[in-house]
C-alpha cells in the first residue's frame, strides 16, 4: 500500500490564515494548456502564487498527468488537482480537492463521481481535502453548469449561499469553494464572500471571473482566504 501524505497542503492553508496571510492559486486547465510554453506561463504568474490548481470541466484522459509532470519539472509550487471528473486524478500531484457540488442536486457530482474515484484514491499518496463546491451565478452559462446539468445560485440569494456553505461545513468539508465559473462576466460579490466568511469556521476559497489585482484584492478584503485566478494568465 502506498503511504499517504500528511496534510501538508491543508495545514499550510490553516497556518497562513492564522498568520493573516492571503493566499493565491493559479488554475490551469489541462485541455487548454500548451506544454511547449510551460516555462513562459510560469514566468507570467505572480511571485506571490502559493499553489497551482490543475483541472477543468472537460479534459481528455491522461492530459492532466502530462501537465502535472511537466509543471513538477519546472516549479516547486505545490500542485493540487481540481478535478472535473474521476479521469483527471493523477498520483503525480501533491493533493486533490475532493469536491462535492453542493449547489446542484445532480447525484453524479454530489456523490457518484466521488464513489467512482475511490479505486484510484484508496491506495494513492495524494493528500485528500474534502471540499464543498458552490457555483454562484457569474452572468454566463459555464461549461461546468452544462456538464453537471445544474444551476448556479443567484447572487441575490445570499442566505442560500451561506446556508449551502454551512451545510458543507456541518457535513465535514474542510474547505468551501465559491465559484463564479471560468469566463464569468463578474466574480462572486464582496457581500456574499463576507457573509459566508462570517458564518463558517473553515477556510474559504473564491474563484471565477477574477481577472486583475483590483478584483483579487476585493475578494481578499471581503474575506476570501484564497483567491483562484486562471484565464488572466493564459498564453494567447
Amino acid at each position: 500500500m502506498i503511504e499517504k501524505k500528511s496534510n501538508l497542503i491543508f495545514d499550510s492553508i490553516k497556518q497562513a490564515i492564522s498568520n493573516e496571510e492571503k493566499l493565491l492559486s493559479i488554475l490551469i486547465d489541462p485541455d487548454k494548456f500548451d506544454l511547449t510554453t510551460s516555462e513562459i506561463f510560469l514566468n507570467r504568474i505572480p511571485d506571490s502564487t502559493n499553489y497551482l490548481f490543475v483541472g477543468g470541466s472537460q479534459v481528455k484522459n491522461g492530459q492532466t498527468e502530462l501537465v502535472v509532470k511537466r509543471l513538477k519539472q519546472l516549479s516547486k509550487l505545490p500542485i493540487v488537482i481540481f478535478p472535473g471528473d474521476v479521469n483527471q486524478i493523477t498520483n503525480q500531484a501533491d493533493a486533490i480537492l475532493f469536491l462535492s457540488l453542493l449547489s446542484g442536486r445532480n447525484p453524479e457530482y454530489l456523490i457518484n463521481q466521488q464513489v467512482k474515484s475511490i479505486s484510484k484514491l484508496q491506495h494513492s499518496s495524494l493528500e485528500i481535502i474534502p471540499t464543498g463546491y458552490i457555483l454562484v451565478d457569474g452572468g454566463v452559462s459555464t461549461s461546468v453548469l452544462k456538464i453537471s446539468q445544474t444551476k448556479a445560485i443567484s447572487q441575490d440569494q445570499i442566505s442560500k449561499v451561506v446556508h449551502t456553505a454551512l451545510a458543507g461545513q456541518f457535513s465535514g468539508k474542510q474547505l468551501i469553494y465559491l465559484e463564479a465559473g471560468s469566463g464569468a462576466k463578474f466574480p462572486v460579490s464582496a457581500e456574499i464572500i463576507s457573509e459566508v466568511k462570517k458564518n463558517i469556521s473553515i477556510p474559504l476559497i473564491v474563484g471565477g471571473g477574477i481577472k486583475n489585482d483590483l478584483q483579487r484584492g476585493a475578494a481578499h478584503n471581503a474575506g476570501a482566504d484564497m483567491v483562484v485566478m486562471g484565464n488572466a494568465f493564459e498564453i494567447l
